[in-house]
């Protein structure tokens, strides 16, 4: 396996990152040689940049808007450059296979391969596919899905479902760590608050406005999004963070609960370590729809609470906290039958036999 190298591709969002991140680190232990393919200003540079013995190569990339805008005249030529500087890396770099975790960077790199000849793996995460790997599967040797119910979506021909992806350092996380981060005591559960990589305005506001009943059950870890840190709340109990990255795996294994959105990769990191979760997923005004599906099949199978983003109030979210708490045991036993390990190492095998 010395002589082998990865090409590993997706961004936007860190939800578009996080399986890639899990998986790179397995084959650089198997000494396998890693690129990666990303936009110019995408989170995944910031996120892939810090890592050891990986090159990042950004190119031009086209983006998915719900809205009329000037821009989306312009997203054609994007993809088209984008394409053709892929073709070229993937030409100089001679990748064995290439993974793509999707995201409209990903597009671009999906089609070169089919130019170069070389397999490509895609991963979807969510419950239905979104619009890039929709435009990318026709161009991949294979796609893999997170939830079963998504291989109805998918080609039979080259699909299989694996389950989430779960990054090892999560589950190598300490409690007292973790605590001691936030100046917190072991005297009352903790509740973790996040609101997508972005942050949630509205989560946001709901939750300061709610800080007096919560804190009267919880210690409170908010992490808010980037420039939305309320400095004027100064509470006992209560610590706000715009962003979270090393220390996530100790303030995971401090966590009792967690308030988030339904982001697939995130939600399946909360089931992998039996954390109960109240969800509230994007809007449909706001998204796709996915985040609404996601949560919907896990209250389905009893892994979560779920909150609509329409009835979200102060009052609401309290009650919700409170069923959540009253329901825990019952989620978590439903938890402990999902076994995430199995899903990685899958993964693995088909990436690797993607090669030969």
């Amino acid at each position: 396996m010395r002589n082998k190298r990865i090409l590993f591709t997706g961004g936007g969002s860190a939800g578009h990152v996080i399986v890639n991140l899990a998986l790179i680190p397995v084959f650089q232990r198997e000494g396998w040689e890693i690129d990666y393919i990303g936009s110019k200003n995408g989170i995944e540079r910031d996120l892939i940049e810090q890592l050891d013995h990986v090159t990042y190569y950004p190119i031009s990339t086209g983006k998915l808007r719900r809205y009329m805008s000037i821009e989306n005249l312009k997203d054609p030529f994007k993809v088209i450059k984008g394409t053709l500087q892929a073709w070229r890396i993937i030409g100089k770099r001679k990748p064995s296979v290439i993974f793509s975790k999707g995201g409209f960077v990903s597009v671009p790199v999906v089609l070169a391969s089919k130019m170069r000849g070389v397999s490509a793996v895609i991963h979807e995460s969510d419950y239905t596919p979104g619009l890039a790997n929709k435009l990318a599967i026709p161009f991949s040797n294979k796609v893999l899905a997170t939830f079963p119910e998504t291989m109805e979506y998918l080609p039979d021909n080259k699909a299989e479902y694996v389950g989430a992806v779960i990054r090892e350092e999560l589950f190598q996380g300490d409690k007292g760590k973790g605590l001691a981060l936030c100046g917190f005591q072991n005297r009352k559960p903790v509740l973790l608050i996040m609101g997508g990589s972005g942050g949630s305005q509205k989560i946001n506001e709901t939750v300061r406005g709610s800080l007096d009943e919560i804190l009267n059950q919880f210690q409170v870890i908010h992490i808010c999004g980037s420039g939305k840190i309320d400095n004027t709340i100064q509470r006992e109990g209560y610590i706000q963070f715009e962003y979270v990255n090393d220390e996530l795996k100790d303030i995971f294994a401090a966590t009792d609960f967690v308030l988030s959105r339904a982001g697939s990769n995130a939600i399946f990191e909360f089931l992998a370590l039996h954390i109960p979760m109240l969800l509230i997923p994007l809007s449909i005004e706001a998204s796709r729809g996915d985040q609404i599906i996601n949560a919907k099949s896990f209250r389905e199978k009893n892994y979560a609470r779920v909150l609509e983003e329409e009835e979200l109030t102060k009052e609401k979210l309290v009650k919700e906290l409170d069923k959540l708490v009253q329901q825990a045991p019952v989620i978590i036993d439903k938890m402990r039958m999902y076994q995430s390990e199995k899903s990685r190492d899958r993964v693995v095998q088909i990436i690797k036999e993607s090669t030969k």
